[in-house]
Order: structure tokens, then C-alpha cells, then sequence
């Protein structure tokens, strides 16, 4: 369904110079692109994609909020978890797409407190306008603590020991989309219609699906995501981390239950303004584009890359681990205890981000019980 919103002339002028870059992309493809082609260029697109340019992503203003944004009780349990890892580890910390800064703030203050800052942030961020949010945000901190943050532009040359965090990045890597025919899972595309604007197509290639995952035992015209670039980004992970931890937190399911074939029309989603919707092809450029995550995937490429599936739990597990309870219990002033009770609410009940949204912990050379997934785990299901 569209959305009814519609845009500012800002916003309009924005989506047609990146449309033209997608029109010329199509006409050098014969016709069509894959829609992983498209959602790149959607997305990652130099200057204009939704998280190359300058639109306001976060918060009120933009078009969705993510758990460090809702309250620092997640960027504490996250700390925590960063703490009994760097404890033995030393070394540095590593995070994906960082928002507003709000995550790396919390890690850091909690760090600090629990003595044990890593030698270095990175921050790899491929937007200039959350570049400057973060850096705004970020040298608010006390000055020993701003200045162990470094942003960088490409993963690190050297080997990292420490930790490496990513949350809400795996659902925007871009995902190729596909409906199930006769003959196999057929790759759907974006070409153009008589009247040179966007549309869908079905494409003759036939996808192969993954281990597991028969088109057969799918239903006549089920569509469905899947991330081929979900392997290439964690072996490139692996391949940088010497020692320690990567926890990926995002919404998903393990490949049982993604393609369950009741869920006839796949999780593809578009935010805009705070408003979800399953349209990629309107609001171009200035809509996020996710799909949910299979974390059945995440493990296998993790394993083939030589790491460690340590820990796969719900949001909710997660943080009740870490102590997110004792958090809230903490506030000394009632309005603020409160506050945090209906953020705890939001991050922990099954009908918010407590059951959807999943940590999965991947580790090298890490013999440590994390206290993360002490509560919960469900390695088994993936």
C-alpha cells in the first residue's frame, strides 16, 4: 500500500535527481535491474541514496526510531556486555551505522563507569549528514572519553581484538526479492513502464534459494527476500577480527520461520515519517528500505568464516540479562523512574521489540560465557 504522505518540493527535486541515476542504471541493464541493484542505488547511492544524503532518519523528525534512540536502559545492556568482553580482550570497539551518536554516548558513559573504555571507537558511517549529527553529539562527552572516538571511512587494515557492534544494519544491506513460479524462485526486478516511471518485474532467472529452503514447499506466487550480501559483509567482519565479539541486534527470524510459507508476501518494509508501508518504488531516496533478517544465514556464514555462533536470544532475553530491570529499579527521582519503566515496555514486551528484534553474539577466540544470552538460548532453532 501507498502511503498517503506526500513529499516536500525539497524532497521531490531529491527523489527525481536519484531517479534519473536509477533510469540510467536500467537502460545500461537491457531493462531491468535486480531489486538488490535497486535497493543499493536506493539506499547507497553517493550523495543521493536515503543514507548517503542529508534527510533527518531519526527521532521525531524523521522517519523511525531505534532502541539506543527510545533510551540509553539499551545502550547500558549493550555496555555491559562490551565491558565482560574488553575485560579480557582489551582493545578497541568497532560500530556500524551509528545513528545520532546515541548508542556509542551510552556505551562509552557506561564504560567509563565500569573502568574499562576501550583504546579506541570507530565508527564506520557512510552518511555525511549522521557523520556531523555524531561528532556534534559525541563531543559533548567528557574530553577523555570524545577523544577515543576516531569515525572511519573503510573497515580497519589492522586486525581488532574487542568488540564489534551493529544495530538495525543488517536489514538495510541490500536484499534481492523473488516470487515462487513452477519452474523455481523467480528473481523480481525494477524496470520502467510506458510512462517512464517504476515498476516491477518478474525476470526469467530462477534464484538459487538457500540450504533448507525449497521453492517447492512454497506456495504458487509467494514472494520473499534474500540478503546475497549478508555473506560477503560477515566474512569481511571475520576477516579484521583477531579476538572477541560481534553482536548484531536487528528484527528477524531463524529460515524456518522467515519462510514460513503462511507469510505469503515476504517483510520487505518502507519507513517514511514514521509510517510503514510495502511500496520501494515511491518516495525514492527518501524512504529506508529493510527486510527482515535471517539469522539462520548469519550463523552459517558466520561458522564458514571460522567464527562461533555464541549466543542467539530474543531483544527481551537479551537485555533482562544485562540488567535492564536494575536500571529502571535505579532511578532515584520517580518521574524519571517512570520514563524508564515505559522505555523498558517498549524494548522488552513481545508486541514492541522484545520478541521480534534478536542478538546474536559471533565470536573468535572468546572462551567466555556471555552474560547477554545466559537467559535464553535458542542456537538451536537456527
Amino acid at each position: 500500500m501507498r502511503p498517503e504522505l506526500t513529499l516536500t518540493p525539497d524532497e521531490r527535486a531529491h527523489e527525481a535527481r536519484l531517479l534519473e541515476v536509477i533510469c540510467a542504471h536500467i537502460a545500461a541493464a537491457g531493462g531491468a535491474l535486480p531489486f538488490a541493484d535497486f535497493m543499493a542505488l536506493a539506499l547507497y547511492a553517493p550523495g543521493l541514496g536515503y543514507y548517503s544524503a542529508g534527510a533527518r532518519k531519526f527521532g521525531a523528525g524523521g522517519d523511525f526510531t531505534t532502541a539506543p534512540e527510545m533510551s540509553p536502559l539499551f545502550g547500558r545492556c549493550v555496555a555491559r556486555q562490551c565491558h565482560e568482553v574488553l575485560d579480557v580482550t582489551g582493545g578497541s570497539i568497532l560500530e556500524f551505522g551509528a545513528g545520532t551518536g546515541a548508542l556509542a554516548a551510552t556505551v562509552l558513559e557506561t564504560l567509563a563507569a565500569l573502568e574499562t573504555l576501550p583504546e579506541r571507537y570507530f565508527i564506520l558511517e557512510v552518511s555525511a549528514d549522521l557523520r556531523a549529527r555524531q561528532r556534534e553529539r559525541l563531543a559533548q562527552l567528557p574530553a577523555p572519553l570524545a577523544a577515543r572516538v576516531a569515525w572511519l571511512d573503510r573497515l580497519p587494515e589492522t586486525p581488532l581484538s574487542g568488540v564489534i557492534l551493529a544495530n538495525e544494519v543488517l536489514d538495510a544491506l541490500p536484499c534481492e526479492r523473488f516470487v515462487v513460479r513452477s519452474a523455481g524462485a523467480h528473481r523480481l526486478g525494477v524496470g520502467l513502464d510506458a510512462a517512464g516511471a517504476l515498476r516491477e518485474v518478474e525476470l526469467a532467472e530462477v534464484l538459487e534459494l538457500p540450504e533448507g529452503l525449497e521453492a517447492a514447499a512454497l506456495p504458487e506466487g509467494y514472494r520473499g527476500e534474500l540478503c546475497t550480501a549478508l555473506r560477503p559483509w560477515i566474512a569481511s567482519l571475520a576477516a579484521i577480527l583477531e579476538r572477541g565479539l560481534v553482536l548484531a541486534c536487528d528484527y528477524g527470524q531463524p529460515r524456518s520461520a522467515l519462510y514460513h510459507p503462511d507469510r505469503l508476501d515476504g517483510t520487505l518494509l518502507c519507513h517514511f515519517r514514521h509510517r510503514a508501508h510495502g511500496d520501494p518504488l515511491v518516495n525514492v531516496g527518501v524512504q529506508d528500505l529493510t527486510a527482515w533478517v535471517d539469522f539462520t544465514a548469519v550463523a552459517e556464514a558466520a561458522v564458514d568464516a571460522g567464527l562461533e555462533v555464541a549466543g542467539f536470544a530474543t531483544q527481551a532475553a537479551f537485555l533482562l540479562a544485562l540488567g535492564i530491570e536494575r536500571d529502571v529499579a535505579g532511578e532515584t527521582v520517580e518521574t524519571a523512574r517512570y520514563a524508564r519503566a515505559s522505555e523498558a515496555r517498549r524494548l522488552l514486551m513481545p508486541t514492541e521489540m522484545g520478541e521480534s528484534f534478536k542478538a546474536i553474539a559471533l565470536t573468535r577466540a572468546l572462551d567466555l560465557p556471555l552474560t547477554g544470552f545466559a537467559l535464553q538460548d535458542l542456537r538451536s532453532r537456527l
